[in-house]
């Protein structure tokens, strides 16, 4: 009996390790994968339980100290595209407003954007408007924001990408060893923590509140972080800071974007310059603007910002608040002005579509609408990041029932360019 009862404690005892295990590689899985019930009905709702800002601040720390999960999905190859000589393996990103600081580059990559936007960034630091300043209108499946331009400045901003990319050279040398232990170790480790970046860095760049000379502070920017920069977007659209948006008068935007370019010219690297414009212009407006980036020869434009007005229905509370309303209901004014600078711009400048994205269908429209590449924000609030694999998997598969091979055929299917 003693000799049976030792050998059922041995199998007990072997049963609990072995469930023990099992339990923490399939609570790992369920942590690592974006898509996972973790993260999409337990972490998601709970973040909801926080006040919108508290719930931002959440989870850019979560993704800054590698609490993050990742997208373990396959490359499609029909995603891949080069513009201004960079590589973007899939063409969805993050728009500028989430990582307004650079604290968490690469868990963001790691989480399957094609190419990141961190800003925007002002010269000196700033605490931004009056708390609250942002409110989720959940009805409604948007946001509105009057956060203006919070940030911490260009010099913290800078060391942080200083910082950046002295780690990605060591990753590259840690790579290149092979045969050792360590090399071993640093393979099984790199599971679970963010790989090196799949694509470009954008740095959007935005002016002081109180800047009376708004060209010096872009020109600040430029200098100061152009050299980290795979493209530099110069933001005269956001609602939130006072008399930012007469910047996009022809004139004003004309003397602008020329001094920006010429500092540009001076750097090194020579990073893209694009200018992000509002979707609250005239038709008279946009060509305009069109006919400046035709003359300046900028590289491209965002197309667009939050917009101040507000649709006839509203279901939220919310929805009298100040500020940029972004999310579903701004999806198609922003396609609209996206149709208009394509074929006002006849297709020649590169165009990023931003507003109103949530979904495959919403990324492919604005494809066809004239757009190279896509960001979204918003959309990320009410569906996590693990919408990032959905989308990229379900835009190949629309790419592929329409008989496109690549993202470059599809883009400016649905505009007319013999109209202007």
């Amino acid at each position: 009996n003693a000799e049976y009862m030792g050998e059922l404690r041995r199998m007990f005892r072997f049963a609990t390790a072995a469930l023990a295990a099992g339990a923490t590689v399939a609570s790992t899985i369920q942590f690592v994968d974006s898509r996972s019930y973790l993260h999409r009905q337990i972490i998601l709702p709970l973040l909801h339980q926080l006040d919108p800002e508290t719930a931002h601040r959440t989870a850019l720390c979560a993704l800054s100290t590698g609490l993050a999960p990742r997208d373990t999905s396959p490359v499609e190859p029909v995603l891949r595209q080069t513009l201004w000589g960079r590589e973007f393996t899939n063409p969805i990103g993050l728009a500028a407003g989430f990582d307004k600081s650079a604290e968490a580059i690469d868990p963001l990559f790691a989480a399957g954007f094609g190419f990141v936007e961190i800003g925007s960034v002002t010269p000196l630091p700033q605490e931004g408007n009056p708390k609250p300043r942002i409110f989720r209108l959940t009805e409604d499946q948007a946001v509105i924001n009057r956060c203006g331009f919070n940030n911490d400045g260009l010099e913290a901003v800078a060391d942080r990408l200083s910082n950046r990319h002295k780690r990605l050279h060591q990753s590259n040398a840690d790579k290149s060893a092979s045969g050792t232990l360590e090399s071993f170790f640093l393979g099984v480790l790199g599971r679970f923590r963010p790989s090196p970046p799949a694509g470009p860095l954008g740095v959007n760049l935005g002016k002081n509140k109180l800047q009376q000379d708004p060209v010096a502070d872009y020109i600040k920017g430029i200098e100061r972080l152009g050299p980290f920069a795979d493209y530099v977007v110069i933001n005269v659209s956001s609602p939130n800071t006072p008399g930012l948006r007469n910047l996009q008068q022809a004139e004003q935007l004309r003397t602008l974007l020329s001094a920006v370019l010429a500092s540009r010219n001076a750097l090194p690297n020579n990073p893209p310059v694009l200018v992000k414009i509002a979707p609250d212009l005239s038709h008279e407006e946009l060509k305009d603007i069109a006919q400046v980036v035709l003359d300046t020869r900028i590289d491209g434009v965002i197309v667009s910002n939050t917009t101040i007005s507000r649709p006839l229905r509203f279901s939220s509370s919310f929805a009298n608040e100040q500020g940029g309303l972004s999310g579903r209901p701004v999806g198609a004014l922003s396609d609209q002005v996206l149709r208009e600078m394509y074929i006002l711009t006849r297709g020649s400048v590169p165009l990023i579509g931003v507003g109103g994205v949530s979904s495959a269908t919403d990324a492919y429209k604005k494809i066809r609408n004239g757009a190279s590449l896509v960001q979204m924000y918003t959309g990320l609030v009410y569906n996590g990041l693990g919408v990032v694999p959905d989308i990229k998997q379900e835009l190949a598969q629309l790419l592929a029932r329409d008989g496109f091979s690549s993202i470059q055929e599809a883009v400016g299917v649905d505009c007319n360019l013999s109209v202007d």
